[in-house]
């Protein structure tokens, strides 16, 4: 007798049924719940935290000027020691990290 290999055998194709329907009943949020979830969520005050408190807190950071030693990275924005300069092109300054 001949056999076709190519044939889905009976016990995985079970196997898949069973998988599919599992899926299927499972508790999955639809779309439309997660977007009211979201506009709920939205609709929070800026000010309140996600447990309902009140956050009235002034930040206040001090703000050092750049030394005379001191360059700005033109590729990641960060403030570095002289040391660290890796090249200058066209007026913009590289730093050894972003050059390697």
């Amino acid at each position: 007798m001949a056999t076709d290999y190519d044939e889905v055998r009976s016990d995985v194709k079970e196997s898949q049924d069973r998988s599919l329907e599992a899926l299927q009943s499972a508790n999955a949020p639809d779309a439309n719940s997660v977007v009211r979830e979201l506009d709920e969520s939205d609709a929070l005050d800026d000010t309140m935290t996600p447990g309902g408190e009140f956050v009235a807190e002034e930040l206040i950071v001090q703000v050092i000027p750049q030394a005379e030693d001191e360059f700005k990275c033109y590729s990641c924005f960060l403030v570095r020691h002289r040391s660290q300069l890796a090249r200058e092109k066209n007026g913009h300054s590289y730093c050894v990290e972003c050059e390697g």
